[in-house]
């Protein structure tokens, strides 16, 4: 990607690369006429309905910090998609692997996983784990990293639940 960008502010933490869509709710998100978003199907859900499942995940984990690894960013900015978090998960966030100073046309034809890979080799995590829905770009040695999600169902799966709560087991024992 462009790596003429300004280096992050927050480098060499042990970072969380978080999507929103398909893990914190349903991955079916559209903007209503206003430019408000919704989760469209399955009915019944609403946005970040899992956050409180993540935050209560991350708590043993208190210096581990979130990179935001998701749409939102490009479409309303750092800030507005860091508040739509609750306070406990915003706390948390030093940064996106969007930056305003990217060619648009490049972060957006790159696959999520070289998205956050292209940030990796950025910021220089110390430690460093990805939750999300899409799994395509990961190589193999980089793919212990992620923690693919159901896009319909999100974190709280069974599955992903415990793989998420395994790896961060795995990755910061003893922090």
């Amino acid at each position: 990607m462009n790596h003429q960008l300004p280096p992050p502010r927050v480098t060499a933490v042990d970072v969380l690369y978080l999507d929103f869509d398909g893990v914190l709710h349903p991955h079916d998100v559209w903007l209503n006429a206003q430019g408000i978003p919704y989760v469209r199907w399955p009915r019944g859900h609403r946005l970040f309905e899992h956050a409180p499942a993540l935050a209560g995940l991350l708590k043993p984990y208190p210096r581990l910090r979130i990179v935001l690894s998701t749409t939102w960013v490009r479409r309303f900015g750092y800030r507005r998609a860091v508040e739509y978090l609750p306070p406990a998960l915003q706390k948390r966030c030093v940064g996106a692997t969007w930056h305003h100073s990217m060619l648009p046309y490049r972060f957006d034809y790159v696959t999520r996983g070289e998205q956050v890979l292209d940030d990796v080799g950025r910021r220089h995590p110390t430690k460093w784990l990805a939750v999300d829905d899409d799994t395509e770009g990961w190589g193999a040695a980089e793919s212990s990293h992620l923690v693919a999600t159901d896009p319909t169902e999100g974190l709280p799966h069974a599955a992903t639940y415990q793989r998420l709560s395994e790896a961060l087991e795995r990755f910061w024992s003893g922090v």
